[in-house]
């Protein structure tokens, strides 16, 4: 079974061993149709919005956003 990309014919042959192959490794499929990606199939999540817990607080708040940042680490400026 190709990793990542199969043609639609190859797809349609074997369709289930490729959808099971996607929902047991998590990783997603691209069908292409003559060498162009047209479908993507991707494992189901039951709540997608928990993927962005991880970026929780990692967003910062800057008061003058044309002030540089770190200007002290900058080699020219000293």
């Amino acid at each position: 079974m190709a990793e990542g990309a199969v043609s639609k014919s190859r797809f349609k042959a074997r369709a289930l061993e490729h959808l099971r192959h996607v929902q047991e490794t998590g990783k997603e499929l691209v069908i292409t149709d003559r060498g162009t990606p047209v479908v993507k199939v991707v494992p189901y999540e039951r709540d997608p919005a928990a993927r962005l817990g991880a970026l929780r607080g990692s967003i910062r708040r800057y008061a003058d956003p044309t002030k540089p940042v770190a200007e002290r680490d900058w080699d020219a400026s000293r």
